[in-house]
């Protein structure tokens, strides 16, 4: 009789215990970070140091150039053109107005947010929750990891290449030095030398400080832009406009799946978002920089295109070095040499700029506690996240020398389509509001969200049903399904206007977005889709088991803010100069 009470009483008792840890795990998983006024602005951390401001708008837009534009730009090109035709630079144009109406969603969170790190990771927090904020950083940072060791791999092999154009180094270079790699068990390890070093040494100039890395990064970017256009004006006497027709051989089909493809070459301009803090004027700079940025690389794109095509018949250009065969074809090898080299700047910015990225989005998690606050310590010197920093430095450096990562470049992108998609349904959710108040009630907010993924699962339903053919009907169904989604948020919805700079057409553009993307990601390989689940599972466990208890509001490693409107702006510069500490960005109970 006692023993069946006492396990009664145990039951009640691991019940009751279960209950409050899933309550626990919800309404943590639910926060979310007020929006704070664009006015406010984040000047230092509790412990008396934070990042500085040294990026002008000239800054980030290289810093976005930098990011977009690799080796790409004389690959991708002339692959995609080997199967479209001279119609690949309507692909292009197509990815670029996909990419640029992006872009303006960035652009206006960029501007409406006070400047801190986070991007989109920080967007979720405050449209959505804890927990979706978490996930869409884990995807990101997949892809940053995996993408920084392929693009080291790259550079190595690149500067290699380079170096076998001087007598003595020609085939005297072994292979685990740079050229691909030393492959042991079966393949499973790639030994690569060059690759770690070359990150050792970008992830020592990013320590140094933003200033000598914008310096570097402006010189590499201006030296590979330089050699881009002349590419194009050298290219441009060699063009036979013969080879223009037909200007689509094969098709419209071709050049839209071609579209497909080479939207990941402007991928980067996101990159701008995540220098909020270490900007002059972040509210001006960052929408120039991220628009300007995709406009100088959509005509770079546009350009070599043009070239490429004109230059030889599209059915002749190979598949390694497109661009550098043309151009040799027609006795031209020193542009061979100059392409040779304008990809070694090319990849350098691109790995610069990602390691960078990186390394600010662990500082803004690392401040709200999702991970160890070792991530959130600034040098109080140089002003930068040393320890995070050196981290992604390692990891990348680790992946980049022992183990060939090119095989894992289908699962790549994933993270980038999660956080364009996101960010477009984050500047809707922002500006909802109920017709007779400036705020949002539940049911406004769950009825918007609602529609959001009716358009998702419309453009994913309606890019499966391109991908395999499918009969037509099913695609139309799913059109019609997500524009009336679009619908209800047009003529149910209400939306703020906004001073400063706002994306135009909302909800119809971000809605755009979204549909256009999750299109895009039912054309990525089918183990990306599998990668984008089994993360998500592990994200949620680390969330479970970590981050839910460690998310301290009152932390003193959390950003501060101060507003710097007005006459108080001098007042307040004082003030924190002398140590005086302000309200903290505190998450709160959605």
């Amino acid at each position: 009789m006692g023993g069946g009470q006492r396990r009664t009483t145990q039951n009640q008792t691991t019940s009751s215990a279960s209950s409050s840890c899933w309550s626990h795990f919800w309404s943590s998983a639910l926060r979310s970070k007020p929006l704070g006024s664009p006015l406010e602005v984040a000047v230092r951390t509790n412990s008396g140091d934070g990042l500085v401001r040294r990026l002008g708008m000239f800054d980030l837009i290289l810093l976005g150039v930098g990011a977009s534009i690799g080796a790409g730009i004389f690959v991708v090109t002339g692959t995609v053109a080997h199967d479209v035709g001279p119609g690949v630079t309507i692909s292009f144009i197509l990815a670029g107005v996909s990419c640029v109406l992006n872009a303006l969603c960035y652009a206006e969170l960029a501007s409406r947010f006070p400047a801190v790190v986070g991007g989109a990771y920080l967007y979720t927090y405050t449209a959505f929750n804890e927990l979706t904020a978490f996930l869409v950083f884990a995807q990101l940072m997949l892809d940053y990891h995996i993408g920084a060791a392929s693009i080291a791999r790259s550079l190595a092999s690149y500067v290699v290449t380079i170096l076998e154009l001087f007598p003595i180094f020609k085939e005297n270079i072994p292979d685990w030095i740079g050229h691909g790699g030393q492959n042991f068990l079966g393949g499973a390890i790639s030994i690569n030398v060059l690759a770690p070093i070359l990150l050792v040494l970008l992830t020592v100039i990013l320590c140094r400080g933003v200033g000598e890395s914008a310096a570097v990064n402006s010189f590499m970017t201006a030296t590979k832009v330089i050699i881009v256009i002349i590419v194009i004006f050298a290219g441009a006497f060699e063009v036979d406009a013969s080879n223009w027709t037909p200007f689509a051989p094969n098709g419209f089909k071709p050049i839209l799946t071609g579209a497909t493809v080479v939207f990941f070459a402007y991928v980067g301009f996101d990159a701008v978002a995540n220098s909020a803090e270490e900007s002059k004027r972040p509210q001006r700079d960052l929408p120039i920089g991220i628009i300007g940025s995709l406009l100088i690389c959509i005509a770079l794109y546009i350009g070599v295109c043009l070239v490429i095509t004109g230059m030889l018949p599209y059915y002749l250009l190979g598949e390694d070095a497109p661009l550098a065969n043309a151009f040799t074809s027609k006795g031209l090898k020193f542009v061979s040499i100059l392409i040779s080299v304008g990809a070694v700047a090319g990849l350098t910015t691109t790995l610069l700029v990602g390691l960078y990225v990186q390394s600010r989005l662990y500082l803004g998690l690392g401040r709200d506690g999702l991970l160890p606050s070792v991530f959130a310590r600034v040098h109080p010197r140089r002003h930068t996240p040393v320890h995070s920093q050196v981290w992604v430095g390692i990891v990348a450096s680790a992946l980049a020398g022992l183990f060939n990562v090119h095989i894992l470049s289908h699962i790549l992108s994933v993270g980038s389509l999660t956080g364009y998609s996101v960010v477009a349904a984050c500047v809707v959710v922002l500006r909802l509001k109920d017709k007779a108040s400036s705020q949002v009630s539940s049911s406004t907010w769950r009825e918007g969200v609602i529609c959001l993924l009716i358009v998702a699962c419309g453009g994913f339903g309606a890019g499966l049903c391109y991908r395999f053919s499918v009969s037509i009907v099913f695609l139309v169904v799913a059109v019609v399904v997500a524009i009336l989604a679009m619908g209800a948020l047009c003529f149910r919805q209400v939306y703020a206007d906004l001073p400063g700079f706002s994306c135009p057409g909302v909800p119809i553009v971000p809605a755009a977005c979204i549909f256009f993307n999750m299109f895009l990601f039912a054309q990525i390989h089918h183990e990306a889709w599998v990668r984008f689940v089994i993360l998500c599972i592990i994200t949620v466990g680390i969330y479970a088991f970590y981050g839910q208890y460690h998310v301290d509001p009152s932390s003193e490693e959390t950003i501060i803010y101060h507003r710097a409107s007005g006459e108080e702006r001098s007042k307040a510069t004082a003030a924190t100069t002398e140590g005086t500490s302000t309200e903290s960005l505190k998450p709160t109970q959605a």
